[in-house]
């Protein structure tokens, strides 16, 4: 692999296309997560950011169309094939057929939209921080269809099969992701 995209230069890809200040959220609430991930795994950090931070890049501008243009635009940039993969995988069986194989991408496909029901939980709490947040707590909106009803569940239920992790195991460990950024994410809250 000859060109490394580094953090700088997927920022200035991703506002080329983005505008929206909940998609910038989201986007950096998934690449908490999946540096979290990365150093448990110990993995690069900054590629599997990388990848979290791109992943809906096309999003915003063909809604209909969300994963059609990801490989185009980022092989456009010089993004190597495994970050294009990876991106594009995380739509599997919604509007990509890229299936995730590698651990990075099973992790992006488990926990894309995880981070949106604990972004949601969270803007409901008191104290609206991911910080005091606890698996309990999130189990309960889970189980409530109405809360957060964009939420494909059934996405994060497969992710979980495809990494062999307990569900219980893979929100802490979303949400510890999520801490150790919480204020970059926008999720301190009062705390």
């Amino acid at each position: 692999m000859s060109y490394v995209p580094n953090r700088e230069e997927a920022e200035k890809l991703f506002f080329e296309y983005n505008k929206s200040d909940s998609l910038l959220k989201h986007a950096l609430q998934v690449e908490a997560v999946m540096r979290h991930f990365a150093k448990l795994y110990g993995e690069d950090e900054e590629k599997w950011g990388v990848i979290g931070f791109l992943h809906d890049l096309d999003y915003e501008m063909y809604p209909d169309e969300h994963c059609q243009h990801t490989g185009r635009i980022l092989e456009e940039n010089g993004y190597p094939e495994e970050y294009i993969r990876a991106i594009l995988s995380q739509g599997y069986g919604m509007v990509s057929d890229v299936e995730p194989v590698l651990q990075m991408e099973k992790v992006l496909y488990a926990i894309d939209e995880l981070t949106g029901l604990i972004n949601a939980a969270c803007l409901l709490r008191p104290s609206q921080s991911v910080l005091d947040l606890s698996v309990k707590s999130l189990n309960k909106k889970w189980k409530d269809k109405k809360f957060a009803a964009g939420v494909n569940r059934e996405v994060i239920l497969k992710g979980i099969e495809m990494l062999g992790m307990e569900k219980n195991d893979l929100i802490q460990e979303t949400i510890n992701g999520m801490c150790e950024y919480a204020e970059q994410i926008g999720l301190k809250g009062n705390l």
